[in-house]
């Protein structure tokens, strides 16, 4: 049987003569009913095949491009493993981060650390890690990054993280590359050119590139070309005050699909717009040809992942509103009570059903805006039935927490008819084990 909504789940997503959606070779019946319920479930293709395909797409357009994986996507030591497994660095915003990517392989070197608030534990364990690069992103971190690597006696590769005030059209949550930001320095006001100067003049200090994020998840490619050309230009006079272009970031945020009515531009108009505009750019600028540095983290994982809840309560309001009630919601999926993110919805066990009815899927947590996704068109829904929900790879699990004190579900990794855990589900134990009496 053809799968209808391939767009959106990974690529091994089928159905079998039961009428079950299978993930990897796998009916998902048979995972939860091993691994129980709510469970999250990534497909290893899907992983592997999107690292290729940003490798790929990039590099045959800009030969000199470096990815790296946006750990705060989702980030465990399997997953670590599996992208440095594929050739991709990370880009990691934590001491938490950098311990996992260390833990799961990956070479220190190849980390770069963003944040706009590093605590000085933080940035101590950077360096005695060795990692590769440091995205400075404030004045405050400017000068005690550069008094800690001047006490050690080494010299830190860095960039800095310039605001371009361009608007990426994206959930005004996620927008990070305006005036009005928490992070970067911002051009208009001043302090990307200040802050450019003050780090050329650091010994300790060396200014190796620049980097920008506008935001995410982004589904337009024009911002990509305007913020290129935009900081590309602005920084082409701080040649004469010693600025050596050798590595150019614009970030991240490419979009996934949620929905199979919106779906983002593919993996090659994102490179194409970001390769072309970087070679005219650097080209016609005297740059020569830095390394790309492309930052993809929910377009890695977001796709590879499906979430498994299990229907519980039932209640229908004639002429308002059908609730049908999950077994987990906004403690491991908070992003539709945060964003308004939407999501498409599957019943797992009855994969040919046809929708006839319209419900909102609500979670099991203690407040009214717990709504996985509000006002669907569904089949009609008996309690016990599988719900599948795609596209829940990226920022479900990393922003997941144990509100209500509900335990975090497990997570597997499913390949060619194989399941692994990857992460066992939390218990009461677990919970406590940090409290003190």
């Amino acid at each position: 049987m053809t799968f209808a909504n391939q767009a959106v789940f990974p690529i091994t997503a089928d159905s079998n003569d039961k009428d079950h959606l299978t993930l990897g070779g796998i009916d998902v019946l048979d995972l939860v009913a091993e691994y129980g319920s709510p469970l999250y479930v990534y497909d290893e293709k899907t992983l592997r095949g999107m690292c290729r395909t940003f490798i790929d797409e990039f590099t045959s357009r800009y030969r000199n491009t470096k990815v790296l994986y946006a750990s705060k996507a989702f980030v465990n030591p399997a997953i670590a493993r599996l992208v440095t497994e594929e050739g991709l660095g990370m880009d990691v915003v934590s001491g938490g981060e950098v311990a996992v990517a260390v833990t799961g392989g990956a070479d220190a070197s190849n980390l770069y650390f963003h944040g706009n608030n590093k605590t000085p534990e933080e940035l101590d364990y950077s360096l005695d890690e060795h990692v590769g690069r440091i995205v400075i992103d404030s004045f405050h971190e400017l000068n005690l990054l550069g008094q800690k690597a001047k006490d050690r006696g080494v010299v830190q590769d860095v960039m800095l993280r310039l605001s371009p005030s361009v608007d990426p059209h994206t959930h005004v949550m996620t927008t990070t590359g305006i005036l009005d930001s928490k992070f970067g320095f911002s051009i208009e006001t001043g302090d990307a050119a200040r802050a450019i100067r003050e780090v050329l003049q650091t010994p300790s200090l060396d200014l190796v590139g620049i980097h920008f994020h506008l935001g995410s998840p982004i589904f337009e490619l024009e911002p990509y070309a305007i913020a290129v050309d935009a900081i590309l230009t602005y920084l082409e006079p701080f040649k004469s005050d010693g600025l050596n272009l050798r590595e150019f970031s614009p970030g991240g945020g490419f979009a996934i699909g949620y929905l199979r009515d919106r779906l983002p531009p593919d993996v090659a108009s994102y490179a194409e717009v970001i390769a072309t505009t970087m070679k005219t750019r650097c080209s016609d600028l005297g740059f020569g040809e830095p390394t790309l540095v492309v930052e993809p983290g929910r377009s890695i994982v977001g796709r590879a992942g499906v979430a498994l809840y299990t229907v519980g309560a039932i209640k229908d309001i004639p002429t308002v509103r059908k609730y049908v009630s999950l077994d987990g919601g906004m403690g491991d999926n908070i992003r539709p009570a945060l964003y308004d993110a939407a999501y498409e919805a599957l019943v797992a066990n009855r994969v040919s059903a046809v929708s006839t009815e319209t419900v909102t899927l609500a979670g099991k947590y203690c407040e009214s805006g717990d709504l996985l996704a509000k006002d669907i068109d569904m089949p009609v829904v008996e309690s016990g039935d599988l719900i599948a929900m795609p596209a829940s790879g990226a920022y479900s699990p990393s922003m997941a927490s144990v509100y209500n004190l509900n335990p975090r579900p497990a997570m597997v990794m499913v390949n060619e008819g194989k399941a692994k855990v990857i992460r066992r589900r939390e218990t009461f134990a677990d919970l406590m084990a940090l409290d003190v009496a």
